[in-house]
C-alpha cells in the first residue's frame, strides 16, 4: 500500500511508480519522445486515462506506431522503448545461430 493516491479515479500508474493524470501526461506537441514519456502514453491507454483514439489523436501518432510501444513495453520495459527495432535483430539472429548449432549438432 505503498503508493495510494487520493482519488484514484482519472489516475493511472505511470512507469515510473508515480500516479499519473491527464495533467502529468507528455504535452500534446511533444516532440522529442524519450522512454519515459513513451511508456507514460502506454500507461494512460492501458488504464484507461485515454483511448487508444484520443491518444493517437492528441499526439499525433499512428495506431501502428503506438501499439509498437505498448509491445516493446510488454516485452522489454523502458529499455524497449530506447530504440527502433535493435531489439528484435538480435532475437532473430541469435535464434538461427542456435537452431544452427543444435541442427548440426545432431547431424
Amino acid at each position: 500500500m505503498g503508493n495510494v493516491y487520493p482519488f484514484t479515479e482519472g489516475a493511472v500508474l505511470g512507469p515510473d511508480g508515480r500516479w499519473l493524470t491527464l495533467a502529468d501526461l507528455p504535452a500534446p506537441d511533444t516532440k522529442r519522445w524519450v522512454p519515459r514519456r513513451k511508456a507514460e502514453i502506454v500507461a494512460a491507454v492501458r488504464g484507461g486515462l485515454l483511448t487508444l483514439d484520443e491518444a493517437c489523436e492528441r499526439y499525433a501518432l499512428t495506431v501502428e506506431e503506438y501499439l509498437s510501444w505498448q509491445r516493446n513495453v510488454e516485452r522489454y520495459g523502458l529499455q524497449g522503448l530506447r530504440a527502433t527495432q535493435q531489439h528484435h535483430e538480435p532475437d532473430k539472429s541469435s535464434r538461427a545461430r542456435k537452431h544452427a548449432h543444435e541442427h548440426r549438432a545432431h547431424h
